[in-house]
């Protein structure tokens, strides 16, 4: 007689069972869907809020490579009556100034477009540096200035549009 009791109070907690397991998937999905939507949501809102920031980054990197383009940095920095050691430490010490001053755009850049710029750099440390190291303790400043560009013509490549453009590149990816 006790089992047909037992086998009565299974009958009824069965199905309540298996319904209230039923309810708890549906709500557990339910829930899971809406964790999904809500992280899509914070991602694009992220998404959004970041993009001007990148922008800006690479405006503020194109600018930093330009300033540090040969054309542009050996007509900035230099000063009348300069021998070329003192011109060739000052343009170093611009270089690397510059770039230090605009080291925090790394964080909106990809690692590849932070490298072209960290290697622009470096490159355009070296060109002065070579084309130093081709003239004589007399130097002037201005023979330094002809001796880059000289460097330069050899190499057929300025050090800074190669980060130049790919920049350009990865910014027509965004659009």
């Amino acid at each position: 007689m006790n089992w047909d009791r037992l086998i009565d109070t299974l009958m009824y907690f069965i199905p309540a069972a298996i319904a209230l397991g039923a309810i708890f998937l549906y709500i557990k999905r339910h829930q899971d869907n809406e964790y999904q939507l809500k992280l899509l949501e914070f991602r694009r809102s992220i998404q959004k809020e970041m993009l001007p920031l990148r922008f800006q980054a690479f405006e503020r990197v194109t600018l930093f490579l330009e300033r540090i383009s040969p054309q542009n940095l050996l007509v900035r920095v230099h000063q009348n009556g300069m021998t070329a050691s003192q011109f060739q430490m000052e343009l170093i010490s611009t270089i690397r100034s510059e770039y230090e001053h605009n080291i925090t755009q790394q964080v909106y850049m990809s690692t590849q477009s932070w490298e072209a710029v960290k290697n622009a750099k470096e490159e355009m440390v070296k060109v002065v540096n070579v084309a130093a190291s081709a003239l004589n303790e007399n130097a002037r400043g201005v023979d330094l200035s002809k001796k880059i560009f000289e460097v330069i013509l050899e190499n057929e490549f300025v050090p800074t549009q190669k980060a130049l453009d790919f920049i350009k590149a990865e910014i027509k990816q965004f659009m």
